[in-house]
């Protein structure tokens, strides 16, 4: 792993991570207690753009997800008591940062708000974009051994997260992508990555993980695919970083 650089011009921290509008750049943001910002960067952390999300709100921002069609999915699902009922997407395209769509839900299978500590496994830090529909991977805060896989339609309006698989992830995990081929999941944890494999997503949720340690890296909480090879990491104390498979 490669340290590319560290955030600058103000940029508070990195909690989720997107391609940006070229070659080399990356949209990323804070999470909670932040403004509804958009951050465009390059490699190196220098700040190029910022897109202020005006009918957006900040509760807790925590992953980026991003279609073929240039369109960025913020996660406002951050959920560390497992009690939120206002749980959002916001749904835009950077070259028209005012025009938002709302993706409000509810995972299908809560009842409690919030359930018993044990069963707390509904707060989500990771997501991805893939053939019309929104991955959401939870973040495990009871057992740490258990990631939920949800779906959601990427349409605007209320809709209800279907639980599509559970993975056995020792750990919690914090952001996600998809390669360009749809052949290797990677999912971040904390100082870890998590490679899941095969011809699709559909087998690659099936495969077992390949843990990987990424110690000494920090809070890991941002991942994207740069290619089907090479990935970019950054940290909630601003650190990027470059990972060649």
């Amino acid at each position: 792993m490669q340290r590319l650089g560290q955030l600058s011009g103000g940029v508070p921290e990195s909690s989720g991570l997107a391609r940006g509008p070229r070659p080399g750049t990356f949209y990323t943001h804070a999470d909670a207690g932040n403004a509804p910002v958009l951050f465009e960067i390059d490699a190196q952390g220098k700040l190029l753009n910022s897109l202020k999300l005006s009918s957006a709100e900040n509760t807790d921002w925590e992953s980026l997800a991003q279609d073929n069609s240039g369109n960025l999915f913020v996660t406002d699902a951050g959920n560390n008591d497992n009690s939120r009922r206002d749980l959002v997407i916001y749904r835009l395209n950077p070259s028209q940062p005012q025009q938002i769509g709302r993706i409000s839900f509810a995972y299908a299978d809560q009842s409690e708000f919030p359930p018993t500590k044990a069963d707390r496994n509904f707060d989500c830090e990771a997501s991805l974009w893939h053939n019309g529909q929104l991955y959401l991977f939870t973040k495990d805060r009871a057992q740490h051994s258990t990631s939920k896989v949800y779906t959601l339609p990427d349409q605007p309006g209320k809709h209800t997260a279907k639980l599509l698989s559970k993975l056995a992830i020792n750990g919690e995990v914090t952001g996600a992508d998809l390669s360009p081929d749809g052949r290797r999941l990677a999912l971040l944890g904390r100082e870890q990555l998590y490679l899941l494999e095969g011809n699709n997503l559909e087998e690659a949720l099936k495969a077992t993980p390949k843990v990987v340690s990424l110690n000494g890296a920090g809070q890991t909480e941002g991942v994207v695919f740069t290619d089907n090879a090479t990935l970019m990491i950054s940290t909630e104390q601003g650190t990027l970083y470059q990972y060649k498979l």
